[in-house]
């Protein structure tokens, strides 16, 4: 992917997404899948791992990745914010549900992927209280301060709530099968999918080949390499597959 830098991106017209370069980070490579799948064009701004780019933050009052700029509007970082932006500039294909309670299943189970204490933060927290540095926590700015890695409670609690998550969405994706219904909320596809598909990244890792990564990432993401983890659901892992297959591209482009 063909990034432009900060100061290059700033004066740019039309949306402008910053990603974390080099690597599928969930948050930016859902994002993606949602401008993809509306044919949203998008401009790429890139965002170094783990730096503070005072230029970056003086922009978008963010020094982390996903961001969308659109125009002279206000930063979006957010997961909801990202989405419902998505909705107002190509209200076609919806990937909101027009029916109200499938619209608040839809929200509530994004939440429980992309919000605070959700499957990509518990996810995080798992992998820095494995990696970081003893006094990574508090470091203000640093990644594991902002996930809150001194928190005992939440780092003893976040293996099982990434096993309760897991299993929520393959009920979810079972009840859907039931009757016949091919995605994870109502009868289409909807951002769910698409957050699910970028989300199962870090937890079963698409072959190399599919979706690239730096080596030391790969077992950090691939929740097999942890002690005592249950393997992910197969039909929410062919359910990813079929979403790539059908609806996104391959491999990933970071």
């Amino acid at each position: 992917m063909d990034y432009l830098g900060v100061e290059a991106a700033v004066g740019r017209k039309g949306l402008r997404l910053v990603l974390t370069g080099g690597v599928p980070g969930p948050w930016g490579e859902a994002a993606k899948n949602v401008l993809f799948t509306k044919k949203i064009p998008f401009v790429p701004v890139r965002q170094a791992p783990g730096a503070e780019d005072a230029k970056l933050v003086e922009w978008t009052r963010q020094s982390s990745a996903p961001v969308a700029m659109f125009e002279d509007e206000r930063p979006r970082s957010g997961w909801a914010e990202i989405v419902f932006l998505a909705e107002r500039l190509a209200p076609t294909p919806p990937l909101v549900p027009a029916d109200p309670a499938d619209r608040a299943l839809m929200l509530g189970l994004l939440h429980e992927l992309a919000g605070e204490h959700g499957l990509g933060w518990s996810r995080r927290l798992m992998m820095f209280s494995r990696s970081a540095k003893p006094d990574a926590a508090r470091q203000r700015g640093s990644m594991p301060w902002k996930y809150g890695l001194e928190d005992p409670v939440a780092v003893e609690r976040s293996a099982r709530r990434v096993d309760e998550i897991l299993g929520m969405l393959a009920g979810q994706l079972a009840r859907q099968r039931e009757t016949d219904r091919e995605f994870l909320v109502g009868n289409s596809l909807s951002a769910l999918d698409l957050y699910w598909a970028a989300f199962a990244t870090i937890v079963a890792p698409m072959p190399a080949e599919l979706c690239p990564m730096p080596d030391f990432l790969r077992p950090l993401y691939d929740l097999t390499s942890w002690p005592d983890a249950r393997p992910v659901d197969e039909a929410l892992l062919a359910h990813r597959d079929v979403i790539y297959r059908d609806h996104l591209v391959l491999p990933v482009d970071f």
